[in-house]
């Protein structure tokens, strides 16, 4: 694979901190890359670096002269005065940028409900970030680099950001490098994984979970990382390991492997234990809207948010809930928590029930923003009980990352992820039965996500996320209700993937405005010629090639089935030459498989299927 760009002896230093020390890395064609570490450890300042938007104390990047760099960076850089549509395509008439599939692609999957003239100024933060991803994904990149990306995007968007990638290049074409916290995402659209901490770079094959797996490995056999982390890392790759069969199915990682490594890692939380608990705390009723309706503020009469609808929260229930923008998610768990009266309709609630809400923002923390970390927590408690365990406030605080240094640190000095932690703390320290939490993941990275989420395993009471992280619901929650912005809300008894089926179902036929022209997700702008569909050899053709591509991928199957069975016994053996020569073969098929899957996409789209 051809060198695209890289970095040598990379070296970044903050007053008496050293952020990165001497690392050389490179990018090839066909890498598709996700950087985790904590917050603070340097994956966005590594970023700018590669992308030559700042330069090193020491070291330097190379670049292939022809490579083509685009680069999303995490704070706002657009024209503020510019409209939605200048800011996107220039002074590109709308005929012209609508004859692109591409580019109606993009604005269909991230602008589609933004006003193509309104001023970016006056946009929401959440749709600013929309107009400058759009902005560079129309464009013509050999690398790109997102920075958060999936910041402001719902389960939808991310989705549509995750097709995107894995279709924007063929599998030897193009790379890019992106900095997330959502797991899902990474596992989904990365093949490498890198991993920042300590001022150096570690990378691992595949995606988030073969990361897991391998950094599991790697603690193991080192024996230089503490037992705590390396019983969180085991924990969430236990998790992994027994999830959704889609996950597991894909070859990311040995599975026979992984079953070894944690034969002895019990379930993430025993359910039947968390319930007889919340049972005893909560009584037999918690919460219940019963036939409730809510008319939009300042909306025409007769305009509902929500519709005669029934929830019925039961103790230790842990509900997800997933939902367009403006369905009214955290509308709804103001109302469970009695902070808005319905239009009509009731709420029941539980004479022992004591609630508490985790909100978007940190205003929470205000009135304590002199205090230190453990004076906060200690304020509430100097102990504390969590899933039947004791805790002493110093150990939940540095449970959930604070280091000892970090627990005298005041408030007011503290990041944004760390805010987070703390409210969070403060919430769970207050000893609630109901907890509602509304979009936890914001500002929190990958290490602080796998802790917060083994202390709600232990947690005993009902549990309701608000959240676009998939991998979160997922993980923390036992069922999933989307609202879909008619008012009504439904059970997902297939869990996510079936909420993005009925938008994509509800969505069919729907148009993406652009220049007050609107214009069709297959059809080019209402200024131009309606292409002609597919003749009927052409139809024939595509027919063929589809049963061809299809034999062609079950003895691909078979092929990666067979080097699976021959790496489990390679590694029993202790045949590490073999073993990574098996790797490389199923490295190489997989590419393959890439490259057919792309051909049977375009016969299918030819076939109108």
């Amino acid at each position: 694979m051809a060198h695209l760009l890289g970095g040598e002896n990379l070296t970044v230093s903050y007053a008496t901190r050293t952020v990165l020390d001497g690392i050389t890395l490179g990018l090839e064609e066909g890498d598709r890359i996700g950087m985790v570490g904590r917050n603070g450890d340097g994956k966005s300042t590594l970023m700018r670096l590669l992308a030559l938007r700042s330069t090193p104390d020491s070291g330097r990047v190379t670049k292939r002269g022809d490579v083509n760099v685009g680069y999303l960076d995490q704070s706002d850089v657009l024209d503020g005065d510019l409209t939605v549509g200048a800011a996107i395509v220039g002074d590109q008439a709308d005929y012209e940028w609508a004859r692109n599939p591409q580019i109606r692609e993009v604005m269909g999957g991230l602008v589609s409900d933004v006003d193509w003239h309104a001023n970016v100024h006056a946009l929401s933060g959440g749709q600013k970030r929309r107009v400058a991803l759009a902005k560079l994904l129309i464009e013509d990149h050999d690398v790109i680099m997102l920075d958060e990306p999936t910041n402001h995007l719902d389960v939808e968007g991310v989705a549509w950001l995750s097709r995107h990638l894995k279709t924007r290049w063929r599998a030897n074409q193009g790379a890019f490098l992106v900095v997330t916290h959502d797991r899902w995402f990474l596992d989904e659209v990365c093949n490498r994984t890198w991993e920042i901490h300590d001022g150096i770079m570690d990378p691992f094959e595949g995606g988030y979970a073969a990361y897991v797996l391998a950094r599991a490995e790697r603690d193991r056999s080192a024996s230089v990382v503490e037992s705590k982390r390396q019983q969180l890392v085991k924990k969430e790759l236990a998790w992994l390991r027994r999830g959704a069969p889609a996950r597991t199915a894909k070859p990311k990682f040995r599975i026979e492997a992984a079953n070894a490594l944690i034969a002895d890692v019990p379930e993430p939380r025993d359910s039947t234990a968390l319930s007889k608990m919340a049972t005893a705390r909560l009584g037999k009723d918690v919460l219940d809207l019963e036939n409730v309706s809510l008319d939009f503020i300042g909306g025409d009469e007769g305009q509902k948010l929500f519709d005669n609808i029934t929830l019925r929260l039961a103790p230790g229930e842990r509900l997800g809930l997933v939902g367009v923008n403006g369905a009214g998610k955290t509308t709804l768990l103001k109302l469970l928590n009695g902070q808005i009266e319905p239009t009509s309709g009731k709420l029941k609630r539980g004479k022992t029930v004591v609630t508490a809400v985790l909100t978007q923002e940190v205003k929470e923390l205000d009135d304590v923003s002199d205090l230190r970390v453990i004076e906060v927590i200690e304020r509430e408690k100097r102990s504390f009980n969590v899933g039947g365990k004791e805790f002493t406030a110093g150990q939940l605080v540095e449970q959930l990352g604070f280091t000892n240094e970090k627990q005298w640190t005041p408030v007011k000095d503290l990041s944004g992820g760390e805010r987070r932690r703390l409210q969070l703390l403060r919430l769970l320290v207050g000893e609630p039965n109901v907890l509602m939490l509304d979009e936890p993941t914001n500002d929190l990275d990958t290490d602080t996500l796998a802790a917060v989420e083994d202390v709600l395993d232990g947690w005993p009471g009902t549990l309701v996320v608000v959240s676009h992280d998939r991998y979160l619901l997922e993980r923390v929650t036992d069922h999933q209700m989307a609202l879909l912005g008619d008012g009504k809300i439904r059970a997902l008894p297939r869990g996510v993937d079936q909420y993005l089926e009925l938008r994509e179902s509800a969505l069919a036929g729907s148009t993406i405005t652009g220049g007050g022209n609107p214009v069709t997700s297959g059809s080019s702008a209402s200024a131009a010629t309606a292409p002609t569909g597919p003749s009927e050899a052409e139809k024939r053709d595509a027919r063929k090639a589809k049963n061809r591509i299809e034999r062609q991928l079950g003895k691909l199957e078979q092929q990666e089935k067979k080097l699976h069975d021959q790496m489990v016994k390679s590694t029993a053996g202790n045949d590490f030459d073999a073993l990574a020569e098996q790797n490389k073969k199923l490295k190489d098929l997989a590419g393959e498989r890439e490259a057919l899957e792309l051909e049977w996409l375009g016969a299918l789209e030819v076939l109108g299927e």
